[in-house]
């Protein structure tokens, strides 16, 4: 069963292409590490909410704009261990200046696994 990790946070958007350049320096590093598919949008019709919303959950300032994006990967397994791979080599290209820092507050980032359920 595909498995998903899925996150969104608040880029600043004066940023936005700093952050392209950035989500596709990620995605290979995903994809090398057993992903199959690394989708993410940039917010355009992102209502703010009075109790719950996106911009409220990653505390998204007017001058930012919330991104949203998800990781398939074939298994909870691969998954598994793909994602200690990932996380040491986008660490070690950041200290190396192989790879850039994320232009976002990666605190105010939110995130989680999900088993697939549907995929039509």
């Amino acid at each position: 069963m595909s498995f998903l990790s899925a996150f969104a946070a608040a880029v600043p958007t004066k940023d936005k292409d700093a952050y392209v350049e950035h989500i596709h320096e990620t995605a290979e590093v995903f994809l090398t590490h057993g992903a199959v598919r690394y989708v993410e949008g940039w917010g355009s019709d992102v209502p703010p909410g009075e109790i719950t919303s996106f911009p409220l959950a990653v505390k998204c300032a007017p001058d930012e704009t919330v991104v949203l994006g998800f990781v398939e990967w074939p298994s909870r397994t691969s998954y598994d261990e793909g994602m200690p791979k990932v996380m040491h080599d986008m660490q070690e290209g950041m200290k190396s200046g192989a790879m850039r820092e994320p232009p976002f507050d990666g605190k105010r980032m939110i995130f989680g696994g999900f088993d697939v359920l549907v995929r039509l």
